[in-house]
């Protein structure tokens, strides 16, 4: 049998393994800080405390324009179908994060745009996303967080 594959901790032990376990932490860290912020709607506080808004919630977060986007163009920037991103816009609008609106430059259209309880969940967002950064700097150390970002910059480009 192939050495690589009698030996079953290489699969626990590659770049891809870690850069996995540090976005799961990462994300779920962003969500605790999100559930204890004060200024966040006591509703969605709730829902990140009991882990009802996920990570996936974050590609909305991530990637939608202040000024909004179609569907197709927010599930392209996720790089996700259309369809798992309207589960998600769904859910997001049941929770008065997002809304449907036409689109002024097509009427057959409609653009996702916040809220403005969705704008206070993106300033909290933003906030969480800061402070987790910072506890990662202070984890590692600056000089190694700075390798981090510039490596997985390169890498992502």
């Amino acid at each position: 049998m192939n050495q690589a594959l009698s030996d079953p901790h290489w699969r626990q032990s590659h770049l891809g393994h870690w850069l996995a376990l540090a976005q799961q932490r990462f994300d779920a860290r962003v969500l605790a800080l999100m559930a204890d912020n004060e200024r966040m709607p006591l509703a969605l506080s709730h829902l990140c405390a009991r882990g009802s808004l996920t990570a996936a919630h974050g590609h909305i977060t991530r990637h939608l324009d202040v000024a909004g986007l179609r569907l197709t163009e927010l599930a392209q920037c996720a790089g996700v179908t259309k369809q798992a991103m309207g589960k998600l816009v769904d859910q997001c609008q049941a929770w008065a994060l997002v809304q449907r609106l036409p689109d002024t430059s097509d009427g057959r259209a409609r653009r996702v745009v916040f809220t403005d309880t969705g704008l206070a969940w993106l300033q909290a967002y933003q906030e969480a996303v800061r402070q987790s950064e910072q506890e990662l700097r202070e984890a590692v150390g600056a000089e190694v967080a700075a390798v981090i970002a510039i490596g997985l910059e390169a890498y992502a480009a």
